[in-house]
Formats: structure tokens, C-alpha cells, sequence
């Protein structure tokens, strides 16, 4: 992987780590906050290669609450049951009250 590839990783990683428990955000939503809002799916790339960090990459969904990144943990219901372990409650792969759930970074980190 090239060089600014990784760092944009991290970058991701950084955010990601920062999403409060019981809270979740989208691959965009970091996107943007990091200056590269059509990068969304990079995001994505970056949290299906961070299951051997200590990221909670089951707090990323798509723009609709879609539980998008669910193939890439092991099992088919792990992302499932760690975001319902917080307390978010999930129906037919989707986070319900999802805008209540919402975490923006480019609010909540610009305070």
C-alpha cells in the first residue's frame, strides 16, 4: 500500500477511535471531516483493514444506517450484536432512531 494510503488510514483510524460509545457514524461523514468528502469509500477500504487495531469499526455505517461493513467481521452478526451491546437497536440491518444515533465528527470535534 502506498505511503498516503496508510496515512490516510491512520487519519481514519483517529477519528474512528473518537466515536463515543453507543453512537455511530458514517464512512462520508469521516470523509468529510478529513477533507476528502468523496472519499467515503476509502473510508470503508480503511475499516475492513482494521480489525487487527483497536478501532471500533462497528460504529461506521453508510449514509442510511445501513450495516454495509457487516461481511467483513467475523461471523454475520458480530457488528450486529456489538452495536445492540451499546445499547443501538438494529432492524432489518439498519440502525432504528438513526439520526438520533448520529455522531457527525466535523460537529462534535469542531466544539
Amino acid at each position: 500500500m502506498k505511503e498516503e494510503t496508510l496515512s490516510f488510514f491512520e487519519r481514519v483510524y483517529d477519528v474512528v477511535r473518537l466515536i463515543p460509545y453507543g453512537r455511530v457514524t458514517s464512512y462520508g461523514a469521516i470523509a468529510r471531516y478529513l477533507g476528502a468528502a468523496r472519499s467515503a469509500r476509502m473510508v470503508g477500504y480503511a475499516m475492513n483493514a482494521s480489525h487487527t487495531r483497536n478501532v471500533p469499526a462497528h460504529r461506521v455505517v453508510n449514509r442510511k444506517g445501513l450495516l454495509t461493513g457487516k461481511f467483513h467481521f467475523d461471523g454475520t452478526k458480530l457488528m450486529q450484536q456489538l452495536l445492540e451491546n451499546e445499547g443501538i437497536v438494529i432492524k432489518d440491518n439498519q440502525v432504528r432512531d438513526f439520526e438520533s444515533r448520529f455522531w457527525d465528527p466535523a460537529v462534535e470535534l469542531n466544539k
